[in-house]
């Protein structure tokens, strides 16, 4: 009942290629629409995971794909998995390259910090040549909100958006952003918009409110990161895209707004950044 207030909703970040899905894919997606969720996009974060994003996409008409190679990734720096990725992202219903980035969470070693960026810049290069936004990962040694990985991600940004013949207006997003208030300033001066998620929700997220509550409304978008991440009330269980609505009012409060308008303007910002029935 809560997304039939508007039918604007949507969630520009969920992995429904995870394996938590595979029982009830389909319900999960119907579950959705249902809810008023206009548009799903969900990530690909490996060459298979990629595959699978592009197919479950193909399958349903409110869902859309981006592929990428995470950070994480195992196959870092393959040059036959760039050319999947390639070939892949010049798809119809494939909106943007991602989920993309940096990780010096779970990747300490320099050397391997290193080839993250590497990775990082032939994506960036890789957008840039079929001109589609990518999704932006980030995430700080021990969940700091900030440190070198900020750095080092707002570093490559500029120097990639420094080469481009024009900037675009909306490049791209970081992500389920967890880091300063600074950071996110420099990050829409170059034109990014700022992922919101669940967290946003929980009592010890006060500080999260903060940002978001001084950041325009006109460069957030609303994602589950489903799986994970599930807003309140449903912390510590399955997230999914239904939940999306959560979020939004969570942003309407901190920000002294209507639901329906934040829900509006998030998903106006989603369809300009993606280009939503444009490309498909």
């Amino acid at each position: 009942r809560r997304g039939r207030r508007c039918h604007v909703l949507t969630d520009t970040h969920c992995h429904l290629d995870a394996q938590a899905f595979d029982a009830d894919r389909s319900a999960v997606i119907a579950r959705a629409l249902q809810a008023g969720i206009g548009r799903l996009l969900t990530p690909g974060i490996s060459v298979e995971s990629s595959k699978d994003c592009v197919r479950i996409a193909s399958e349903h008409s409110a869902v859309y794909a981006a592929v990428g190679i995470h950070p994480t990734d195992d196959g870092m720096l393959s040059a036959e998995s760039l050319q999947d990725i390639h070939a892949l992202a010049a798809l119809p219903k494939v909106v943007a390259v991602g989920e993309i980035g940096l990780d010096y969470y779970w990747v300490h070693d320099p050397e391997q910090q290193a080839r993250q960026r590497n990775l990082l810049k032939a994506q960036l290069r890789m957008a840039a040549d079929l001109h589609k936004p990518v999704i932006l990962h980030c995430r700080e040694k021990g969940d700091s909100a900030a440190g070198p990985c900020i750095e080092d991600l707002l570093a490559i940004l500029e120097e990639w958006q420094a080469k481009l013949p024009s900037s675009p207006s909306r490049p791209g997003v970081l992500h389920s952003f967890s880091g300063s208030l600074e950071a996110a300033r420099r990050a829409i001066e170059l034109g990014f918009l700022i992922g919101v998620t669940g967290p946003i929700t929980y009592k010890s997220a006060a500080a999260r409110r903060e940002l978001i509550a001084a950041l325009p409304l006109d460069r957030l978008l609303i994602e589950t990161d489903s799986p994970y991440l599930a807003p309140e009330p449903y912390r510590g269980r399955r997230n999914e895209p239904a939940y999306v609505a959560h979020i939004a009012d969570k942003i309407a409060a901190v920000q002294s707004r209507a639901p329906e308008e934040v829900a509006t303007v998030t998903a106006d910002n989603a369809a300009q950044l993606f280009s939503w029935g444009i490309t498909a």
